[in-house]
């Protein structure tokens, strides 16, 4: 009987975990889409971003170019409870954190050395197909950087 308990403990954890995880907007793969967004140039450009489960976190994926065309790529292991998380692969940052605002807005805040170098907030839109990204903060070099940028859901 006290095995019968705890595997149905455990199954209906697993099952409360995938439909937190399946209500969130964000999971999946998301494409940047360069015709509706607007980078300055020589921006850094994040191409595809991925969401995806890890345990009761998040991972996020990030590959991408920067200002000169050589590929990126970035991983962030978290939740999006606002909290700071380890950010590997971004000479710019060290940490992220996400905080969802509501159910298709999120805040994200980029730190090196716990100082704030990039805010943004991610919104999905209504139908789920597409997400905008508005981010600004400071380079590497000082300068300060502004862009949109717009992804597919695939």
């Amino acid at each position: 009987m006290k095995t019968r308990t705890i595997v149905w403990t455990l199954a209906l954890c697993f099952v409360a975990a995938a439909v937190g995880f399946a209500s969130n907007p964000n999971m999946g793969t998301w494409k940047l889409n360069e015709a509706k967004s607007k980078f300055p140039p020589m921006a850094p450009k994040n191409n595809t971003v991925v969401y995806e489960a890890a345990g009761d976190n998040v991972k996020v994926t990030v590959d991408g170019t920067d200002g000169e065309g050589k590929p990126t790529h970035n991983e962030w292991t978290g939740k999006f409870d606002g909290k700071d998380y380890p950010l590997t692969g971004d000479p710019g940052a060290d940490t992220r954190s996400y905080k969802k605002v509501d159910d298709r807005t999120t805040e994200l805040t980029n730190k090196k050395a716990g100082k704030v170098v990039v805010t943004g907030q991610i919104v999905i839109s209504a139908d789920g197909k597409s997400r905008t990204v508005t981010v600004s903060g400071t380079d590497s070099k000082g300068k300060t950087v502004k862009y949109t940028a717009v992804y597919d859901k695939q």
